[in-house]
């Protein structure tokens, strides 16, 4: 099939992360190729800032080299400007005449720094911040002028200026208001903030308004409005951006502040999208990095038909890039005749706290000096959390570091959502390589290393981590006390030197006990059961066919299951039952949580005739393997159909009968919203909604019970299937022994099962290797196991 062609205007962050999540969800799809204006590859531009303070380097900032374009076959042009796209053919042209023809093309323009039109604007050392030339400029500035004044107290004026304080320039910030930041904080912040960088050396020009900019061919200094004047030989502006909508209005695609898109980021042209800083969605443009990497992540879904339900917007937050200044704000940050507000001002620790709240959940927050509840607050705006009255004044209070958001952070939460690095992934690198500071678990995990705003969770992680309350492991150091070898080490060294049995692994790595052990020796059969699909040694089933199997028992004796597809009986099999328990003296049958009938107390000597007596299907209950499916055929409250339910238990049953697994799969299957077969606590569980089947996993129904994490939804039963059967070969492909569903998914995480199951060619690959595995487990299992006589 032809690869479509998908063309990206714009090298930027957006843009790229939206192609690596293309190229992770099917890089079979698209030809790619990417326009970038900049004579640069992909760089994070927030991260200027942190150059210009000298804490990195414009090497460090690249986030796809040249390499990586070439090792994903992406044709990129650097330094050539998209300035016209032909809709009609489907073709864009640059300002260097290239043109490329497409199937689909995003839009990811960004946005342009504001200049304000003052006269003398032109002149020589009158500056914006916005690329890595503007970057180089002021740090060249710096070495041969020493008199800087940045017109902008925002966030980005405010980055800066502590720039040129540390290139050693004297810096003066022009505002129009009396507060810094004034569009993320309240007066009290502000001014504990502008106290702090008055400290630090800063000067700030405030409710000034700019009339002109004074000198000859080089700046010389800023006249107000006010008569007054200021020095400088550099003028740096940082009062904003506009979104680039320049070439869709050349190309007549709908804008308004900015390309105006729909929560699947198309614009009002077919086959045409746009994301990041120059689109619009609901009537806000986005300039933060957070709500442009999730709009990234919609649209690869939607551009490789993977399930997603739109962009729903983003709630904003800031956090300040500066040494030595801790400020967050979230939301609403100023009370109105609906809010509420508590708040904590110590002068003594310049700490101050402020949080808003609207029908008892929390709307804003204003944070300075001590930031670190910042996301456990937005966590609470973003899910709208209830709060009750007595539980608000906790959030000001100092947290236990057994209490604190990184601590009680579930392993397989992600941290940093812009680069999808979860806590587990964080303890795992820290613990393996010693990490002490966040600035190097940024470079090794990549956590806090795009918008920054985890650097607090980071930071209060690696000091739990640190911490006497800290008793996490990553990963087992043995895999018992008969080897020094890991699990993952054994089961490598069992594919590379084909080993085939027990005693040759044992004899070839060096096992301290040549028989093996409780833990070992079952672990090891499973390993030699998936490498090698000839070898069987159960010692817990006894299979020679679909209609001759058993369960081997404690008490010496066996058990024999029915395969009752869905818990359905037909009658004339309920009295052959029946009648072979007379029989043959059984005088209890279990009816079990599973919905089938066992049959127990069976001696060796009878097995042959009770199953020519039977002459029926039988279930394998092996302990580590495929349970039979429970469905929700017991819940007569219910009126819905239960039938699809039924069926699609069946069909799932017949698919993974007699397989093993890594540790037992039990699967609930209900036929509505009602959940009477318990889905949400299974390993599997499937869901009948309007819209298709909702598939739960990583469930857990013990004494702690566990709910299952929603993988996806399937619009139709064979797509369901699909991703079932997917999901349950890959667990029993990368597993480890007797390692459970869920907690095999807070270690790969459930963003990296997603990934693989999306991709369609992969996803063909598993179900197709069940498939093989089925059929010759079946077929030697009947030639190699001796017939029970």
């Amino acid at each position: 099939m032809r690869k479509q062609k998908l063309v990206l205007v714009g090298n930027g962050m957006a843009g790229l992360r939206c192609i690596e999540n293309i190229l992770k969800n099917n890089s079979t799809l698209y030809d790619i190729t990417i326009f970038g204006s900049e004579p640069h590859v992909n760089y994070s531009r927030i991260k200027l800032s942190s150059v210009l303070q000298g804490d990195t380097s414009l090497e460090d900032i690249t986030i796809n080299d040249r390499n990586w374009y070439e090792e994903n076959h992406i044709q990129l042009y650097t330094g050539e400007t998209v300035i016209d796209i032909d809709k009609q053919n489907k073709k864009v042209k640059t300002n260097k005449g290239t043109e490329v023809t497409y199937d689909k093309l995003i839009l990811a323009t960004g946005s342009n720094p504001i200049m304000l039109p003052l006269p003398g604007v032109d002149k020589e050392g009158v500056i914006s911040f916005r690329t890595i030339e503007d970057c180089q400029k002021m740090i060249d500035a710096a070495k041969h002028h020493k008199k800087a004044i940045v017109i902008g107290g925002g966030l980005l004026g405010l980055e800066a200026a502590r720039g040129l304080l540390n290139l050693g320039m004297r810096v003066d910030v022009v505002h129009l208001t009396d507060l810094l930041m004034n569009k993320q904080l309240d007066q009290t912040a502000a001014k504990m903030l502008q106290n702090e960088l008055e400290r630090q050396g800063m000067n700030f020009l405030l409710e000034k308004v700019s009339k002109e900019i004074i000198g000859d061919k080089r700046v010389e200094g800023i006249r107000f409005e006010d008569g007054t004047f200021a020095e400088a030989d550099l003028i740096v502006m940082a009062v904003g951006v506009k979104p680039n909508t320049e070439l869709a209005n050349t190309a007549e695609i709908e804008t308004n502040r900015g390309i105006v898109v729909n929560d699947f980021l198309e614009t009002n042209v077919p086959d045409i999208y746009a994301i990041g800083e120059c689109a619009e969605h609901k009537g806000v443009v986005y300039g933060l990095v957070k709500p442009l990497y999730e709009q990234g992540a919609v649209l690869a879904n939607h551009l490789c038909k993977t399930n997603t339900s739109g962009y729903e917007g983003s709630v904003l937050s800031t956090q300040l890039k500066i040494s030595g200044v801790d400020v967050f704000s979230v939301g609403q940050f100023e009370a109105d005749d609906n809010t509420k507000t508590i708040h904590m001002h110590d002068e003594i620790t310049s700490t101050y706290k402020k949080i808003f709240f609207k029908d008892n959940k929390a709307v804003g927050a204003v944070l300075y000096g001590d930031t670190k509840q910042g996301p456990q607050l937005l966590e609470l705006i973003v899910k709208r959390k209830f709060i009750p009255d007595k539980e608000k004044s906790d959030l000001l209070k100092p947290i236990d570091p057994r209490e604190s958001y990184a601590a009680t952070l579930p392993r397989n939460e992600f941290v940093c959502t812009c680069n999808n690095v979860s806590k587990g992934v964080i303890i795992d690198n820290v613990l393996e390589h010693d990490l002490k500071t966040v600035k190097e678990v940024q470079s090794c995990t990549k956590a806090s290393s795009s918008c920054g705003g985890c650097k607090p969770v980071v930071g209060e992680l690696l000091e739990y981590i640190y911490s006497d309350y800290f008793n996490e492991s990553t990963k087992q150091t043995t895999f018992c006390s008969c080897t020094t070898l890991t699990e993952d080490a054994i089961v490598a060294e069992i594919q590379m030197q084909k080993l085939t049995s027990l005693p040759e692994i044992m004899d070839t790595l060096g096992w301290k006990n040549d028989q093996g052990c409780s833990t070992c020796r079952p672990a090891l059969e499973y390993y030699l059961g998936m490498i090698y699909p000839e070898y069987d040694q159960s010692q817990q089933t006894l299979y020679l066919n679909e209609k001759m199997n058993a369960l081997f028992r404690k008490d010496g004796t066996y058990s024999i299951v029915p395969q009752l597809y869905g818990g359905i009986v037909k009658p004339r099999d309920l009295r052959k039952i029946a009648d072979v328990a007379d029989k043959y003296d059984l005088s209890h049958l279990a009816i079990t949580s599973d919905q089938r009938i066992h049959l127990q107390g069976l001696k060796k000597e009878q097995l042959s005739p009770v199953w020519a007596d039977l002459n029926m299907q039988l279930h394998s209950v092996s302990a580590n393997s495929v349970h039979s499916v429970k469905t929700t055929n017991n819940d007569h409250l219910c009126e819905c159909d239960k039938q699809p339910a039924v069926e699609m238990a069946e069909s799932l049953e017949k698919r993974t009968e007699f397989m093993k697994a890594p540790y037992r799969i039990r699967m609930g299957i209900s036929a509505c919203m009602h959940n009477g077969a318990g889905s949400t606590t299974k390993d599997i569980g499937m869901i009948k909604i309007n819209r298709g089947w909702e598939i739960y996993v990583g469930g857990s129904s013990g004494r702690n019970a566990r709910s299952g994490q929603l993988l996806c939804v399937a619009e139709t039963k064979e797509e369901a299937i699909r991703f079932v059967l997917g999901f349950i070969q890959y667990y029993r492909e990368s597993a480890n022994f007797l390692e459970r569903t869920w907690q095999w998914i807070d270690k790969v995480t459930l963003v990296h099962i997603r990934e693989v199951l999306f991709n369609e060619e992969y996803l063909h690959y598993l179900v197709d290797s069940l498939q093989k595995d089925l059929m010759q487990r079946k077929n030697l299992l009947e030639v190699v196991q001796k017939v029970v006589k």
